[in-house]
């Protein structure tokens, strides 16, 4: 059978209405418990799905903490499933790649904005024509920026930090970004010349696939208090939405990790269930080195990013013809999706250093931990979830319950449930464009065949997604977000 064709064979366990056990079965190695945030609907799609024979494989990781996770947005991946969390006990644990996957750092950054629904509408074709211009999309497009090969070093040493010191932003950016957009460790001597041939050209870009701008409106507000200590103030209210990763650069750094980890595997002695779960120690030549490269290309992810937001403050205030302060383009927040962090958290009524692989999945902390910036430790950290296009997109907080039992992490979108061929099939890119400016959406996009592959039926219940992970306590609705103007790709 096809590694794409396998299924759990095993028992599922109803924990709850929304979780599920995968029991630890020993006899194919599982270290642990599997455990899925669903309701019935989801669940009975993920059967057809390889995802949950990729979370039971999961659970086999040498030196894994606690049961191995899966979100409700999840489906099949590279090695873990794309909404699996895992973590690895920072001392005998192993880092994977495929726990990380290959748009290192793929995140999303959500901006607000003093305008209102009705103050934009006049100018929203002539602004959806700037943005797409001034932010460079598309498969291999070249950004507005030339950068040296020492120019390069900085931005994979420093992040966002060098994007807001050469003008592309402000320090209350780097203050609303998680890890203030650095991710400490960085090693940019790891990178192929390949790596970081792709990467000079695309800094600043967009990408395709599901990576979008959205201009959004918010339709609503589910708890005042926490939206307003976030910036967001009534209905109508718009917002700007970045996705995007780490580009050509992100993707090579994964694909130069995989045979070494492959060859680092028969070197200590590991046997897991599917090779594309090639680890090795963190502690090792290999694992340091790999966590070095991940977190250089993490760290490129937040200066594209960055820089992107710049622009996008650009078009507004020229096609507004407003200034900064009557625009109030603030960063709300910046979170990142694919990357294996070093985290404390309490196990077994101790502190424990943990190396956590969230893989298509957010972190979303409780109130009162150091990482998040003072003004948000009293709520819990932003948690900014995207859709996909023409449907609705989600601000939520995370919790305390989230700490204990997801080591502070939910979903990260909606999750596909058919494969860009399949999508492909259902309609045609006139038909996806016809349906959205049936619903008052303006549509950019530099390839067409995208706006098919990326339509909301090849995507879970964004609405169920997100309930699912509030009814559970592992992340709570703060506000809800549609959008008004799209660009892709």
């Amino acid at each position: 059978m096809d590694k794409h064709e396998k299924r759990w064979a095993g028992s599922i366990e109803k924990i709850d209405d929304n979780r599920w056990r995968l029991p630890r079965d020993p006899g194919i190695g599982m270290q642990t418990d599997g455990i899925l945030y669903a309701d019935e609907e989801l669940l009975r799609d993920l059967r057809d799905d390889s995802a949950l024979w990729q979370l039971a494989n999961v659970a086999c990781l040498p030196g894994i903490v606690g049961p191995a996770l899966a979100m409700p947005d999840c489906h099949y991946g590279y090695g873990f499933p794309i909404g699996g969390v895992a973590a690895l006990d920072a001392e005998h644990g192993v880092i994977s790649p495929g726990g990380v996957g290959y748009d290192i750092n793929c995140g999303v950054r959500l901006i607000r904005s003093n305008l209102t629904r009705a103050e934009l509408q006049p100018h929203i074709d002539k602004l959806a024509s700037a943005l797409f211009r001034d932010v460079p999309s598309g498969v291999g497009e070249s950004g507005l920026v030339t950068v040296s090969d020492a120019e390069l070093d900085e931005v994979l040493a420093k992040g966002s930090g060098w994007a807001v010191k050469r003008g592309y932003g402000t320090e209350a950016d780097l203050e609303a970004t998680e890890e203030r957009g650095c991710m400490p460790g960085a090693d940019p001597s790891t990178l192929s010349d390949r790596a970081r041939k792709r990467g000079r050209p695309q800094l600043g870009t967009l990408g395709s696939g599901n990576h979008f701008l959205e201009v959004q409106v918010v339709d609503e507000i589910y708890r005042p208090d926490v939206a307003a200590a976030m910036g967001i103030d009534e209905v109508g209210q718009i917002t700007i939405m970045v996705h995007c990763g780490s580009r050509g650069l992100g993707y090579q750094v994964c694909e130069d990790s995989l045979d070494v980890m492959q060859a680092a595997m028969q070197r200590y002695g590991f046997h897991l269930p599917d090779r594309e779960l090639a680890c090795a120690p963190v502690r090792s030549p290999e694992g340091q080195r790999y966590l070095g490269g991940m977190a250089a290309a993490a760290n490129y992810a937040w200066a594209n990013r960055q820089m992107i937001m710049h622009w996008i403050r650009e078009a507004f205030e020229r096609v507004l013809k407003m200034g900064t302060d009557a625009l109030d383009l603030n960063l709300v927040y910046d979170v990142a999706h694919n990357v294996a962090k070093f985290e404390d958290h309490i196990v077994d009524g101790q502190t424990r250093k943990l190396c956590v692989h969230r893989k298509g999945a957010t972190r979303a902390f409780g109130p009162g931990r150091p990482e998040l910036p003072e003004r948000y430790r009293v709520i819990g950290q932003p948690v900014v979830v995207p859709g996909d296009m023409g449907t609705a997109s989600y601000l939520l907080v995370g919790t305390e319950a989230a700490m204990e039992q997801t080591w502070g992490s939910t979903c990260h979108g909606a999750g596909r449930q058919l494969s860009r061929h399949a999508a492909l099939k259902l309609q045609s890119p006139a038909d996806v464009i016809r349906k959205l400016n049936d619903q008052g959406i303006e549509v950019r996009s530099a390839g067409k065949r995208t706006l098919a592959e990326e339509a909301s039926e090849a995507y879970k219940d964004i609405d169920r997604v997100v309930q699912v992970c509030h009814e559970a306590g592992i992340s709570r609705k703060v506000a809800r977000l549609r959008p008004v103007a799209v660009m892709k790709g």
